[in-house]
């Protein structure tokens, strides 16, 4: 399924209007999700007018884009220009496996994620300067917007889960990229004396950090997650307010391939977002309001 309008649980104190939810998923998520925006605010459905942008990975990337005044029609044209300065990256199926040691041992939630952060530290990367060099170039603003935003994060000593605002006291570059920093593919990112990696590794697309927003849309690249209770349409659902999930649909997961990291994807998820927005307008609109 692409689209999953999500049932109400239970009702919320709400306390924003409408949020964006923007999940993780690689460059190729980037593009994809640039490409629904642009799409869906070509049929009428804009959602740069959120009240709350979240961002994990890949989507911290489109919404601190987004709240920052990013023009749709410019992003979406970015992704579809050669994707100079990209780093080709693979997650290796040795990867995974470590991955899914990590979280298959005994611990809390936090200290499974923290055994995995201790990997991340270990393992050889490209260096954490040039991996801030590429978000440095690669984002508008540079400077947190007046917009909310939440960026996230996981501490890599400890498994904590942060989200980042204009609050924190951190640089947008440096928590954008925290929250990109695939373990075992991307270096660590030191932030006030502690290194963070992807927001991922908590959740693919923290969709609970829309809490108290009366409408909420999540545009989610990958569904998939360790627990049912994990996914985004389950923490949507739990929001107990008008929700809706969107995730690629045949045509797009085909465009997008196996390797989401791979650069020269990026073209054609785009396309394949802007061409899906079509299909799931009507549905959109209908939460968004």
């Amino acid at each position: 399924m692409h689209q999953e309008l999500v049932p109400l649980h239970r009702m919320t104190t709400v306390t924003g209007e409408r949020a964006l939810v923007l999940g993780g998923g690689g460059v190729t998520g980037i593009a994809w999700e640039t490409g629904i925006l642009h799409g869906l605010a070509e049929q009428g459905v804009d959602l740069t007018d959120a009240d709350l942008f979240v961002g994990t990975s890949a989507g911290s990337v489109v919404a601190t884009e987004l709240a920052g005044g990013g023009v749709l029609a410019d992003l979406y044209a970015g992704q579809l220009s050669p994707p100079d300065g990209e780093i080709p990256a693979r997650l290796t199926s040795w990867m995974v496996v470590r991955y899914a040691l990590s979280y298959v041992m005994p611990g809390s939630p936090a200290q499974k994620r923290a055994r995995l952060g201790r990997a991340a530290l270990k393992a050889r990367t490209p260096s954490e300067e040039l991996r801030l060099a590429v978000f440095d170039s690669r984002l508008s603003t540079k400077d947190w917007p007046e917009r909310a935003l939440k960026v996230t994060a996981v501490d890599v000593a400890n498994g904590k889960f942060v989200a980042f605002d204009r609050d924190s006291g951190v640089p947008l570059v440096n928590a954008v990229a925290s929250s990109c920093a695939v373990p075992l593919v991307w270096p660590p990112v030191s932030i006030n004396g502690s290194r963070y990696m992807d927001g991922g590794m908590r959740s693919v697309a923290n969709v609970d950090l829309a809490a108290g927003y009366s409408r909420v849309v999540v545009i989610a690249p990958i569904t998939r997650a360790a627990s049912p209770a994990a996914t985004p349409g389950a923490q949507a659902a739990k929001l107990g307010v008008p929700s809706i999930v969107v995730s690629p649909d045949s045509a797009a997961l085909a465009a997008i391939g196996t390797n989401l990291l791979d650069p020269a994807k990026r073209k054609p998820a785009a396309e394949a977002g802007y061409a899906q927005a079509v299909s799931i307008a009507e549905a959109v609109r209908k939460v968004w309001g």
